[in-house]
Formats: structure tokens, sequence, C-alpha cells
């Protein structure tokens, strides 16, 4: 899940690693199934097998990393955007023009915090992003 940061946007990238579907009982499902239909006359080396276990234990710890640091991005942008309820902020809209207004209230969506502007002239943006705000004032 892709949250938007004050400023700039964060988003997939083909370089991010995917999540792994296969979990800690399913690598020993197989492993077990490697070990029953292991040639007898030429077993499975040690060393390969500890190597197989190192490579699962290092994929399974980038995956729960991921997921502490896409918690962490989550509650970052929560933080963010309570932040500035009140605040006067200027806005870039989609149609290219800047906007200043307050922070009148805050939705919260699958992909992040969802604001809504009541901009100095009386207009109310309803569906502000984070990543559309330039400027924050006080």
């Amino acid at each position: 899940m892709a949250i938007d940061a004050i400023g700039s946007t964060l988003g997939s990238t083909s370089t991010e690693l995917t999540q792994s579907t296969l979990g800690q009982e399913d690598f020993i499902k197989l492993f077990l199934t490697e070990l029953t239909f292991q040639d007898p006359l030429e077993p499975i080396n040690n060393r390969e097998f500890l190597a197989q276990m190192a490579q699962f234990a290092n994929l399974e710890q980038t995956r729960i990393s991921n997921e502490n640091t896409e918690n962490l991005v989550v509650m970052n942008s929560t933080a963010q955007s309570l932040g500035l309820l009140g605040r006067q902020v200027e806005v870039l809209t989609e149609s290219g023009e800047s906007v200043l207004g307050a922070v009148s209230a805050i939705s919260f969506s699958a992909s992040g915090p969802v604001l809504t502007i009541n901009g100095i002239n009386g207009n109310v943006l309803p569906d502000v992003r984070l990543a559309q705000i330039k400027l924050v004032r006080s």
C-alpha cells in the first residue's frame, strides 16, 4: 500500500520486493517432500539443507521488515495529516492551479489520508492527497 508524503509521492516501483506467498509451514512441507523423494544413493547434502534454511529465513525477515516499514509509513502519513487539521495550506490542484485554504476534515481510505480543504475564496476541495500540498502556513 503506497501512502503519500507531504510534497512527494511514494509509489510502488519495479525494484520493490514482492511479498512471499510461501510461509514457514509451506517450506517445511516442501522440504519434507524433497527428503521423501530424494535419491537414496545421493542423499541431500547438509550444506544444501542449511543454505536453503538460511535463504528462507532471510526471505522471511525481509518480508517482516517490509511489513514493518509499510506500517511506519502509514502511521507517519496519519500523523502528518492530523497535524494539518485547521492549518492553512497551499494545494496544487490536478489542473495545476494553486489554491490557498484551511484543512477542515480528514478521512482515511485504503490508499491513505484524504483531506478536505476550505479555500479562502469559498471553494471546497474534497479529495486532496498529502502529495498535493505545496506549502503549510502557520
